[in-house]
């Protein structure tokens, strides 16, 4: 098993997701003393671990995985696990487990209990819903549990899926998507190329793309993370993201841009293959696991090496920062949960974080989590509005 193998592993056991077997090769692979640096490292790396923690202790906490990952594989045996699709939220994730290790160890310094404020919390964890504006103006709603279909798509509510349409096409007919706060959805374009759309995103497309010319689509805003069906397929037509200020052209290739309206800067993260990013004054070639900062104010694009997992895994169901400030994680976490959030002291929006976090759960579960962490000191809940202590 080698080492990009490896980490997969971790992440699919410590967001319950590993199989029995892939439970077996990982507890074999931890056996080996040599795989202990890449373990520790992987895990504080990626995974939930505590702004001011001083120290780590890999063997103790590799121990208490083993021990768990024997309990994990014979609950398997007694129940279903439920499957996890490609971004449905695991139920317990890394940030948790390991947390909750380092707690029990007092490795880390527990704030003082105090009990939250809360009065009349309404607030629901996000899912799947859109609105889908068709040519004509006319507005479907889209969401868990309807259907929707016409000649050239179908919706089952989860996603939408368009059909190639037979023939030439010479006109050009869009479709827009848009998802609300508290929202995300997964398309798949007549083309077969998919995008995921973030919360508070909108994607405008063509039903049918004309052969032999260029696939063009727009992100208006948000974020999408998109796999695009290779241009060998489509008689070399490129495929090309517009938004905003700059225009990307992609070969075959899977990328996240993140471009919101209440930003200045527009991300755009590659995963793999090979993409250029264009503004009026520059372009750029990223690489693998490069990501294109475009600051609106000054039109200055920055490439940078991040970490794909953590600027991608948000269409898996996790949030995962990594040394992000409270006032950003604080956007994202709004944005997906539908409220407002206020900070009581203003140095706390710039407190890091490190961790990742289930999608699926409650809003208390995600703000207990970051109080046990000391990031913050209470919290309270009055409606769908938040105030940070």
């Amino acid at each position: 098993m080698n080492n990009s193998e490896a980490k997969a592993l971790i992440t699919k056991f410590l967001t319950h997701q590993a199989s029995v077997a892939e439970l077996d090769e990982l507890v074999i692979w931890l056996q080996d003393d040599k795989n202990e640096k890449l373990f520790s490292s992987y895990v504080q790396t990626n995974f939930a671990i505590e702004h001011e923690m001083r120290q780590f202790d890999a063997n103790k906490l590799k121990s208490k995985l083993e021990k768990l990952m024997v309990e994990e594989k014979k609950a398997f045996r007694v129940k279903k696990w439920r499957q996890i699709g490609s971004y449905a939220a695991a139920a317990v994730v890394a940030g948790l487990l390991v947390t909750g290790f380092l707690i029990k160890d007092k490795i880390i310094n527990k704030p003082e209990e105090t009990t939250p404020r809360i009065v009349n919390n309404n607030i629901e964890v996000g899912s799947d819903k859109a609105t889908l504006t068709l040519e004509d103006g006319s507005q479907v709603s889209l969401e868990r549990g309807s259907t929707y279909q016409t000649q050239n798509a179908h919706s089952n509510g989860e996603e939408i899926v368009y059909l190639p349409k037979e023939g030439n096409i010479t006109k050009v007919a869009n479709n827009i998507l848009t998802i609300p706060r508290g929202g995300l959805f997964h398309l798949v374009l007549s083309d077969k190329s998919e995008v995921w759309l973030n919360s508070e995103s909108q994607l405008k497309y063509p039903v049918s793309f004309v052969k032999g010319q260029p696939r063009i689509v727009e992100l208006v805003y948000g974020e999408g993370y998109f796999v695009v069906s290779p241009s060998t397929e489509h008689g070399d037509a490129k495929f090309i993201v517009a938004n905003q200020s700059q225009e990307i052209e992609v070969l075959g290739t899977e990328f996240n841009i993140k471009a919101y309206k209440d930003e200045s800067n527009i991300y755009t993260t590659l995963v793999e293959g090979k993409v250029s990013v264009s503004t009026l004054t520059t372009k750029k070639m990223l690489k693998p696991s490069q990501q294109a900062n475009l600051n609106l104010i000054d039109n200055s694009m920055d490439i940078g090496t991040v970490n794909v997992y953590s600027e991608i895994s948000w269409k898996d169901g996790v949030f995962s920062f990594r040394r992000k400030p409270l006032l950003e994680i604080m956007k994202v976490l709004s944005r997906w949960y539908d409220i407002d959030v206020n900070f009581e002291d203003p140095k706390l929006e710039k407190a890091l974080f490190n961790g990742a976090l289930g999608k699926d759960q409650n809003i208390e579960d995600i703000l207990n989590t970051i109080k046990n962490f000391g990031v913050i000191k209470d919290y309270e809940i009055i409606n769908k509005t938040i105030l940070l202590k």
